[in-house]
């Protein structure tokens, strides 16, 4: 399961007319803690601004589902409620998730989440669907480690220069 920290970033932006101007955009980072919330977004932030900036805030998300729409402009904060059975008491209760939908206005947020959405099972309605202040949001990309071909590592580096890596079993 994923985990999203909201970061608040202050920083110099360049606007339409060319001018630099102060802005604090949120954004939002998968990341297993805030210590790599921060490295996180430092390392995203240092890519796309030039200049210094600060990261004023790291909280925890509500969001629990991403749907990304590439040809949206917009992030949508939508709230979505379904029933789920307890089984240990066999009582309905509600479940309420916060879903973040990349679309170009609220119609097209909600049929985008009704696209993103048709895996689930359960009947579920949508309760909200607000503009949201998530400038963009960064999920988590494992990295392929490429070390160059040496006569160390040659017998277990393959062609394209990836090392495949085994580990004994320590049992």
């Amino acid at each position: 399961m994923q985990t999203w920290y909201e970061c608040k970033v202050n920083y110099l932006k360049i606007d339409q007319g060319g001018f630099e101007r102060k802005s604090t955009d949120n954004y939002l980072v998968d990341a297993v803690s805030f210590t790599d919330a921060e490295s996180r977004i430092t390392a995203i932030m240092k890519e796309l601004t030039r200049g210094d900036f600060k990261i004023k805030n790291i909280k925890p998300s509500n969001i629990t589902d991403i749907i990304n729409n590439k040809e949206g402009e917009w992030w949508f904060k939508v709230k979505i409620v379904y029933i789920s059975i307890d089984e240990e008491q066999g009582k309905e209760k509600k479940v309420t998730n916060y879903c973040l939908v990349s679309a170009n206005d609220i119609d097209d947020a909600s049929k985008q989440l009704h696209i993103g959405l048709e895996y689930m099972l359960v009947p579920w309605e949508s309760k909200s669907i607000s503009l949201s202040t998530i400038a963009d949001v960064f999920p988590y990309i494992p990295v392929q480690i490429v070390l160059p071909k040496s006569k160390d590592n040659e017998d277990q580096t393959t062609d394209d220069g990836i090392m495949d890596v085994e580990f004994e079993d320590e049992n």
